[in-house]
């Protein structure tokens, strides 16, 4: 298991854990907020608000903090302006790491992303500098004891899935990104669960950590990129052996 699916697998736990159901209110909050505000707030002629919302109601969240969400984006309540930024750098073993944020204070998110890297021993660098070693992909994890291989084979493909990779305990449906929405939808109306969807950024290639200290510092550097308020994604293409992640867990 490598990069985004181990690091997704990796959240899901540290989440049910830590119970950080606030921390991830917020997030979509900002998501739908920034969706609305770009593109309307009807969800029917707006697939990223569609898709953000569908995000938001899987993780439980209240209809009336989608509709205030909402309606903060359009203008039709008062709220905070946010601007999307993405970060991007080396982290310790020169793994790739970029970082999305949606913030209302550029200088104070930049300074809190820079010393993350610092003190991890990685490095901020330019615009442009990591970007292009990742895919913007749709992607969806299912749980492998939910459905086969070959009926979820069937069923992403007809939809218009790129591919369907199996892992350790879960499938992954890749999509571009302008399919992920019929493809979701698709499997939704077959009843299938999710443990993550979204469009992401895939790594084209992997960095091997195989030596337990630098594996510890960019897990480290990714869970506190993680648990700051304006970081909304991370995704870096590292690879480290199971039996580091287990000793490291």
């Amino acid at each position: 298991m490598s990069g985004h699916s181990k690091w997704s697998t990796i959240k899901r736990k540290k989440g049910a854990a830590d119970a950080k159901r606030g921390r991830i209110f917020t997030r979509l909050i900002k998501e739908i907020t920034v969706a609305a505000r770009m593109g309307g707030g009807d969800p029917e002629g707006n697939p990223r608000l569609r898709s953000a919302i569908a995000s938001a109601k899987a993780d439980n969240m209240p209809k009336d903090n989608i509709e205030r969400a909402i309606k903060k984006g359009t203008g039709e309540l008062e709220g905070a302006v946010y601007e999307e930024i993405t970060y991007e750098g080396y982290g310790p073993g020169g793994v790739a790491v970029l970082v999305d944020c949606m913030t209302d204070n550029k200088n104070r998110t930049v300074a809190d992303i820079r010393h993350y890297f610092s003190k991890s021993g990685g490095n901020l660098g330019e615009s442009g500098c990591v970007a292009w070693m990742f895919d913007k992909k749709g992607l969806l994890l299912i749980d492998k004891s939910t459905i086969s291989e070959e009926k979820l084979m069937d069923l992403a493909l007809e939809a218009g899935a790129e591919d369907v990779i199996e892992e350790d305990s879960e499938f992954q449906v890749i999509t571009e990104p302008d399919d992920f929405d019929s493809v979701r939808e698709a499997l939704e109306a077959d009843n299938i669960k999710f443990f993550e969807a979204s469009v992401s950024m895939i790594p084209q290639n992997t960095v091997d950590v195989s030596d337990e200290k630098p594996a510890k510092q960019i897990l480290r550097l990714l869970e506190s990129l993680e648990d700051h308020d304006d970081v909304q994604n991370v995704h870096a293409n590292f690879d480290i052996p199971d039996e580091i992640m287990e000793s490291l867990s």
